[in-house]
């Protein structure tokens, strides 16, 4: 079972994209911000991080910067979708600089999520 790792501080979405993947066979972890996904990243390896852009503590770009530098590499290149209300803010090139593969926009659409999971697990 692949394991996917939602980095989203809104317990709404959490517990949608949870019941969703988990439908789909995915074994799914939370995490509520940046901080909590680098704990969770030191004892664990995840097929894709699901990352909200907007979290308290460390958002997401930030976030995605410390992933890139970790040591290992199983867990440096772990594809990264980011997940955000705010698009207009950042270009697709801000998030390829950041080491962002994927990008879905909220809200979201839960059979594209679906879909690019299922892809990037493959």
């Amino acid at each position: 079972m692949q394991k996917v790792l939602i980095a989203e501080d809104s317990s709404v979405i959490q517990n949608i994209a949870r019941k969703v993947l988990e439908f789909q066979n995915f074994e799914i972890t939370i995490a509520k911000n940046g901080k909590e996904v680098l704990q969770k990243l030191e004892n664990e390896t995840f097929a894709v991080i699901l990352m909200d852009i907007s979290m308290p503590q460390m958002d997401g770009i930030e976030c995605t910067k410390q992933i890139r530098t970790l040591p290992a590499p199983e867990k440096a290149t772990i594809p990264i979708v980011a997940i955000t209300g705010n698009a207009k803010n950042y270009s697709e090139d801000d998030f390829k600089a950041v080491g962002i593969d994927y990008y879905l926009q909220k809200p979201i659409d839960f059979d594209a999520l679906v879909e690019l999971v299922k892809k990037i697990t493959a």
